[in-house]
């Protein structure tokens, strides 16, 4: 599939904030990290801002974006409804938390309430987005059970990331926050290496028996090509990336979003002090490693219909 610049963008910085938004939110709440207002400001506005660029990047990708309110109507049947609701159902209790978080609440109070509102509404915004690749079973390599824990899994990790560098920044950094990046990549990258593995020559398996159902009478071949011109289906679903090249991309992302982001954090634990430069250039790595991955996630996908035009 062709992959679309403004679903890329959206799905990876917003993602990123989410995964922020929900560690210092549940942090916050529980009393791990102070609540301190530059932290408070600066973090969560960082994640904020990251969500609406995300979401922003998202119109971009609608023929019509003035029309964009109609995509609500579906949330009884379109992962892609439920997405956007969530999405803008996260600011409900983000702003006042962000307000908020100077005034010292007593952990029974409001704070707590919102922070726990923010943190569920931000995983269950990704757990969406994972869903409504997941939920197609016309393209084999996204119809997979790994594929909607792995968008959460990325979230996590980059917003974990990102929050061990936002600690450090602001002087509240603690060993456990580079640990936690530490575990959460670590998982990411053996989640990502399974998911690889288990999609390699899936997409052809698909043949125009198992495409139309007729499987089931013996041999199905195409008399006459449909087109003799390419079309609309051939340019976008028929994106075509030789083997080599994937391995090649598939090196880097593993090199920029999972190694250097691993090295960095256990450098940082190894170091004497907090090293505010390493936790910049993990935030970095994943960041761009995750736009990567995300660009070969669309561009190795093969939609069935393909096989209707006699592409494998």
């Amino acid at each position: 599939m062709t992959p679309a610049f403004s679903v890329i963008v959206f799905t990876t910085l917003s993602g990123a904030g989410y995964g922020l938004l929900a560690l210092l939110s549940v942090c916050a709440a529980t009393g791990v990290i102070p609540r301190q207002v530059d932290l408070g400001c600066g973090g969560l506005g960082l994640a904020l801002a990251l969500i609406a660029i995300g979401l922003l990047s998202s119109l971009a990708h609608l023929g019509h974006p003035q029309r964009v309110w109609r995509a609500f109507r579906q949330w009884r049947s379109s992962w892609l409804s439920r997405e956007g609701l969530c999405a803008v159902a996260t600011f409900a209790p983000a702003i006042p938390l962000w307000l908020a978080w100077p005034a010292a609440w007593p952990i029974d109070g409001f704070f707590p309430v919102m922070a726990f509102a923010c943190a569920t509404l931000a995983i269950l915004t990704v757990f969406c987005t994972g869903m409504i690749y997941a939920s197609l079973t016309t393209i084999n390599t996204w119809n997979r059970r790994l594929v909607m824990p792995l968008y959460i899994l990325f979230a996590l990790a980059s917003g974990a990331v990102l929050f061990n560098a936002v600690l450090l920044v602001f002087k509240v950094w603690h060993p456990w926050a580079a640990g936690l990046s530490l575990g959460t990549v670590a998982t990411a990258l053996l989640v990502k290496t399974v998911y690889w593995r288990r999609i390699d020559g899936c997409s052809r398996r698909w043949t125009m028996g198992t495409a139309t159902g007729l499987d089931r009478f013996g041999q199905v071949t195409v008399l006459d090509p449909p087109h003799t011109q390419p079309n609309f289906v051939m340019r976008e679903m028929g994106y075509k990336l030789a083997d080599r090249r994937v391995a090649l991309l598939r090196r880097l992302v593993m090199a920029l979003a999972f190694i250097g982001p691993l090295l960095c954090l256990l450098a940082i634990l190894s170091a004497d002090g907090p090293q505010t430069a390493l936790a910049a250039v993990a935030a970095l790595s994943i960041t761009v490693g995750l736009i990567l991955e995300r660009w070969l996630f669309f561009a190795e996908a093969r939609h069935v219909a393909l096989q209707y035009y006699g592409s494998s």
